[in-house]
């Protein structure tokens, strides 16, 4: 079986960083967009970027830039949906979702994905960490996501669904694990955290 297609979630307004594409802020001399390139491109046969507004502003990635086709930032779940219309149009039937501001994701993300999604008739796996008080904590920009399933994933968003969990539990959606040491899911939301992430980057 091949691998997966790869889709990067940079759809949303970065509210918190003040706005303007977060993915383009740098660490360590190279944007965060290039350090999850460069995770992500061993992982998946091929990647796009799901980001709303001028595509124009990513034309130096060389990737294709997939907008959100449901109005008023519904989330990550309509990025989801933008990943899943481009990969059926590629004759794939899934896709590994990560997120834009969250360069040190594991290495080996698709493969323990898919590894967890084994046997299921449409796999649908996301990410998840322990979390000493709730047993453990999903992550909904890191996912397995099966093409025979965005028609559904369509109407949920047009029936007004929006957290990711409500989706995916309806369609008895698994867990991957990672539960080794660090902060593999770490993400930039503020100022703050752009900092940090140049203080931990490998």
């Amino acid at each position: 079986m091949s691998a997966p297609l790869g889709v990067i979630l940079a759809g949303g307004r970065a509210t918190r960083m003040g706005g303007g594409d977060k993915g383009l802020l740098k660490v360590c001399g190279r944007t965060l967009l290039a350090h999850v390139m460069e995770r992500l491109a061993p992982q998946v046969s091929g990647m796009a970027l799901n980001a709303n507004g001028d595509p124009s502003r990513f034309g130096a990635l060389g990737l294709d830039v997939l907008p959100d086709t449901v109005s008023d930032y519904p989330g990550p779940l309509a990025g989801v949906l933008a990943g899943l219309d481009w990969a059926a149009g590629k004759g794939a039937d899934r896709i590994v979702t990560v997120a834009a501001d969250t360069p040190f994701f594991p290495r080996d993300l698709a493969a323990r994905l898919e590894d967890t999604g084994t046997g299921m008739a449409h796999p649908l796996v996301l990410a998840a960490t322990p979390d000493p008080d709730r047993g453990q904590v999903r992550h909904p920009t890191f996912g397995l996501w099966p093409v025979a399933l965005r028609d559904d994933l369509r109407a949920a968003l047009e029936d007004g669904v929006r957290k990711v969990v409500i989706w995916t539990d309806r369609h008895g959606g698994r867990e991957a694990l990672f539960d080794g040491e660090g902060e593999p899911f770490f993400n930039v939301n503020t100022p703050e955290d752009l900092v940090r992430a140049g203080e931990i980057a490998p």
